[in-house]
């Protein structure tokens, strides 16, 4: 609740005649930030069939809001629409009709969908519009305290003004959050024409508009609004609270200001005074960015270990919320990466030469994207005996961690404890029995030395890791790990330049950036590789790289080790061996009528029966018949599964990257990552023989690791994909040649020489580079 929505309802109280003995109740909870009060009172009327006006709906979705129980915000918020379009507009010309959709716009703000908020946020200005050019001619006068005396039209045209601020003002800063810039300027524009004479609206203005350009990073004009803002609030609407809370997000603004233009001493001082305030943990969203910014000058003023524990701190915070932190911050204008965090710690303990530390904060940051990747995911499934059991204690979790992001009474700290010890408990018990589920809803990593014990005599694993412009390789044996800065620049152009390279199938300019990518990162830690086995587990753009083609001057890396990868290390853990029953065969997915002939994989129909005869045992199906409905049931009864179809991997929304099945009246066809984590299989390989990225595509990487961590996590132990649409024959001749090697080696060594193979055949990288293997070797 801000000082802004009390000046709201009090100006309501004035303008519409309420009952004052009972509203300025509620408005004096509010005030006192009693807002679970407010709540209880009202759902108590609404519980015994009371009706609720629109003015105390207006407090109901306010309080809501304020606590951040999302879901009854917007309940409240229909509430408050159905009354004011049955004629409850609180007297006073259907000023309450924009604030249904300004709630709805807040809700949205939150959850970070920029989008809906500024439709939202428009539709609210629209009402806002319409509304102004009523006209009420009618006066009336009350006095209140602290406010002097007001008339009904300048409480009506103060009522007006505080909308402006406040829808303009938030649908602004979703402008300039969702990088619209030109738009949020044009909202700026707006904000700064609100007449602020004669009304203590000042603060509440240039808040607003230091909000929008912190999002738009003009952090100096930002703490100049901020510094116009000074003036405090009149002593009636400030008696009540902690000034402390209600000043937080003030403070927050002007320490991250500070800090963003260079004035370190001001921004440490700030920043001290801001983390010593006694409910700053309760808003993870700032409590996480001030410690980051707090660590960053520590570092900067030469106290590693000050910054250290600074950050670890950090990661806590993020790390006890399953989803992504509710964005108050966002509200704020500013909304923080948190990988950034990971990324500082890394780099600065590998400053300090503590490289298992280092390399564990690694794994915890992809364990965190993961899980923020998999944060909207509902149906995950636990594939355990108990299933049932542990699908209580998932519900269960879930509204734990609801409530904890509530925000309780300023001195209620009994309920959120127990409310935390609720939420770790539920950790545990879910981690004891299904570890692996564990690691998709909350951050979970392995340790170096648990890591290396999974590890063959001969394998190394290589892990990169991009910190800023700054990229780091871990080199890990059973008995060593050492980390090394590299020296590359700009890697991500680096690699869809070599990627582009490759399309060129008759030339070989691919040859330069194929031997400059080798010696940014892997001479590097050339002389701690151990044995002929690497293990890679990349990073961002690597995730498109074609390791097996990178070239040392004299050979490919293929050529000199066998090939797997890895999501993450922790993976590791998971890839527990089984014993193969060799009577399930292959499932063969092959060239699915997609209803365009120019998608037909002609060669693909030929190949999934060879498949099926070299593995001795099992099913084709082929086009019409290679239905999502046909396959998925199908999918968990087979050891192998083989698609020779088209994928599309999406960058932009990880978890619609999708296999392309035939379509029927039952399914689309779109076998999606999503879907791939609410399945049940017992594969010992999957292969993807037609997955299709487009050439110069590099992105973060996020679509890669969702497919295959999907499949691992569904129950495959190895997945063969490729990282573009290769020729559709020489893919049929490397995959015949694949399968044919299954016979006599492990899925890792079958892979390299059916690659050195079709090497021979087609010398080009284009036609062989594409595949690799994820997962488990598939050494005996």
């Amino acid at each position: 609740m801000t000082r802004r929505c009390v000046y709201v309802c009090l100006l309501l109280c004035l303008a519409g005649g309420c009952s004052l003995s009972e509203d300025l109740h509620l408005s004096s909870l509010a005030q006192a930030y009693r807002c679970n009060e407010v709540i209880q009172e009202l759902e108590a009327q609404r519980a015994a069939g009371q009706h609720l006006s629109s003015f105390r709906l207006f407090f109901f979705s306010y309080a809501y809001l304020y606590v951040r129980r999302y879901d009854k915000v917007l309940v409240a918020a229909d509430l408050l629409e159905q009354s004011v379009a049955a004629g409850d507009t609180g007297a006073f010309g259907g000023s309450l009709r924009p604030y249904p959709w300004f709630f709805r716009a807040q809700v949205y703000m939150d959850y970070g969908d920029y989008p809906k908020a500024i439709q939202a946020a428009s539709r609210a200005y629209a009402i806002l519009q319409q509304e102004s050019s009523q006209d009420n001619s009618s006066r009336s006068r009350t006095i209140l305290p602290g406010l002097g005396s007001m008339n009904r039209r300048s409480s009506q045209n103060s009522f007006s003004r505080v909308q402006i601020i406040d829808i303009i003002g938030t649908r602004g800063l979703a402008y300039a959050l969702s990088g619209q810039k030109a738009q949020s300027q044009a909202d700026l524009a707006i904000v700064s024409s609100v007449d602020i004479s004669r009304s203590n609206l000042g603060p509440d203005k240039h808040i607003a508009l230091a909000r929008i350009h912190m999002a738009n990073h003009d952090f100096r004009d930002a703490l100049a609004e901020m510094s116009l803002g000074e003036s405090e609030a009149p002593a009636v609407l400030t008696a009540f609270y902690d000034k402390s809370f209600q000043t937080l997000p003030r403070d927050f603004i002007i320490s991250k200001c500070l800090y963003e233009t260079g004035q370190l001493d001001r921004a440490r001082q700030a920043y001290d005074r801001l983390l010593a305030y006694p409910f700053v943990g309760q808003v993870g969203s700032i409590y996480w960015v001030s410690l980051f910014d707090r660590a960053r000058i520590a570092r900067a003023e030469q106290h590693p270990d000050e910054a250290i524990r600074l950050l670890a701190k950090a990661i806590v915070v993020l790390e006890e919320h399953r989803a992504s932190i509710h964005s108050e911050v966002g509200k704020i204008g500013f909304v923080g990466d948190k990988q950034s965090v990971y990324e500082e710690i890394v780099s600065l303990l590998v400053e300090q030469g503590r490289d298992t530390e280092a390399f564990e904060y690694v794994e915890r940051a992809k364990a965190r994207a993961l899980v923020d990747l998999l944060a909207s995911q509902k149906d995950l499934a636990a594939r355990r005996e108990h299933s049932q059991q542990i699908a209580e204690q998932m519900a269960h979790l879930a509204q734990a961690e609801k409530e904890l992001a509530i925000l309780p009474d300023p001195g209620d700290q009994t309920t959120t404890e127990k409310t935390r010890g609720t939420v770790l408990g539920l950790r545990k018990q879910i981690a004891a029995q299904a570890p692996e589920l564990a690691s998709l809803i909350a951050v979970q990593w392995t340790s170096v030395r648990q890591l290396q014990a999974l590890l063959g005599p001969d394998e190394t694993v290589l892990e990169y890791y991009r910190c800023g412009s700054s990229w780091y390789v871990f080199a890990m044996s059973r008995e060593s790990l050492k980390a090394r800065k590299l020296q590359a620049k700009d890697l991500e152009a680096a690699v869809a330049h070599f990627r582009k390279r490759l399309s060129a199938q008759d030339s070989t300019d691919y040859l330069p950036s194929a031997q400059r990518l080798y010696a940014d990162l892997v001479a590097p830690a050339q002389d701690l590789i151990q044995g002929k086995r690497l293990v890679v587990v990349p990073h961002g753009p690597l995730h498109y790289l074609p390791f097996a083609a990178l070239h040392d001057g004299k050979e490919y890396l293929v050529d000199r080790f066998s090939l797997r990868m890895l999501p993450s290390a922790t993976v590791l853990e998971f890839l527990k061996s089984a014993k193969v029953d060799e009577t399930k065969g292959v499932l063969a997915v092959g060239n699915p009528d997609l209803g365009d002939p120019r998608l037909d994989l002609k060669f693909a129909e030929a190949e999934a029966k060879a498949v099926v005869a070299k593995v001795g045992a099992g099913r084709s199906l082929v086009r019409g018949e290679a239905t999502e409905t046909a396959v998925k049931p199908l999918m968990g009864q087979y050891r192998m599964l083989h698609f020779a179809t088209h994928g599309v991997f999406s960058p932009a929304a990880p978890l619609e990257s999708r296999l392309l099945l035939a379509r029927d009246g039952q399914n689309d066809g779109q076998l999606t990552i999503g879907k791939l984590y609410s399945l049940q299989l017992d594969a010992d390989l999957v292969t993807l023989s037609g997955c299709d990225t487009a050439m110069g595509q590099v992105a973060n990487g996020d679509d890669v690791v969702g497919f295959t961590r999907g499949l691992l996590y569904a129950g495959a132990r190895s997945i063969v994909s490729s990282l573009w649409e290769v020729d559709d024959e020489a893919t049929g001749d490397l995959m015949v040649a694949f399968y044919e090697n299954l016979r006599s080696l492990p899925q890792q060594e079958a892979l390299r020489a059916a690659q050195r193979k079709l090497k021979e055949q087609k010398p080009h990288p284009y036609f062989w580079a594409a595949f690799q293997l994820t997962g488990a070797s598939g050494a005996n």
